[in-house]
């Protein structure tokens, strides 16, 4: 496996909010952390291709919001937050070695944490950051390779990913207040922990998953339901509005 990864921004701390309220980002903690992520993938057998950096953009280091990839192909999105467009350029510099790409044009917008891929099922989060326009192109491009794609509706939070994602091709990890079950249907849904209602962010990596350290609760659900998990802590992303799944593109070689 390919990790695409970005290093963190000089200007991190004027990361868009949307959710969270500010607190001041220490540069060097973030930097600390986002290495020891770098080193879980690592370790979780992923090899890392760092995008160039990008330092006068400040969210630059979540770089799973600038493409969507699947096995036949990636699409360069656009990001909902205009000051997010110039982010994508380095990723598609980098992604053209390993796929061919497509792109999303006006009007359409599309966050690839919105985006939740299961198989051959793609689910877009509708939210803040991506629009209808957006889900429709995503739509199409994939139709010629068989994926079926829906729209689901999201709520209190930044993405789909912050209150979803995939724990096999059949089994998605959820935060059932922030969308509604009845949207994946045919889908094995686990549950978070409601006290820790940020805890459906989980990173997978093969047979391995990489998850925050800040959800023990919903961590030991997980080991005890027979996942590996490779524990990190993101804290200071994560006033960026930043998750596990935020930091990197995953693809096979």
């Amino acid at each position: 496996m390919i990790a695409i990864t970005r290093a963190v921004s000089d200007a991190i701390n004027d990361c868009e909010l949307t959710h969270v309220a500010r607190e001041p980002i220490d540069l060097e903690v973030a930097r600390a952390q986002h290495a020891a992520y770098e080193r879980a993938l690592e370790a979780a057998q992923c090899t890392i291709v760092r995008a160039a950096p990008a330092p006068d953009c400040p969210d630059a280091v979540f770089v799973e919001d600038t493409a969507i990839v699947v096995d036949e192909v990636a699409i360069i999105t656009r990001p909902g937050a205009v000051s997010r467009r110039p982010e994508t350029a380095g990723v598609a510099e980098v992604l053209q070695r390993f796929r061919e790409l497509r792109f999303i044009d006006a009007p359409g917008t599309v966050d690839g944490g919105d985006v939740v891929v299961a198989g051959r099922r793609v689910f877009i989060g509708r939210s803040s950051r991506t629009n209808d326009a957006g889900i429709a192109q995503v739509r199409a491009l994939l139709l010629p390779f068989g994926y079926d794609v829906k729209g689901v509706e999201v709520r209190g939070c930044l993405h789909l990913k912050s209150a979803a994602t995939r724990l096999s091709e059949g089994q998605l990890l959820v935060n059932p207040a922030w969308v509604d079950r009845a949207a994946f249907d045919g889908m094995e849904l686990l549950d978070i922990n409601p006290a820790e209602p940020n805890a459906a962010n989980l990173l997978s990596t093969g047979d391995d998953f990489i998850y925050p350290a800040a959800f023990p609760r919903t961590g030991d659900l997980l080991e005890r339901s027979g996942l590996t998990l490779k524990i990190v802590d993101l804290s200071e992303l994560a006033k960026a509005e930043g998750a596990v799944t935020c930091c990197s593109v995953i693809l096979t070689a």
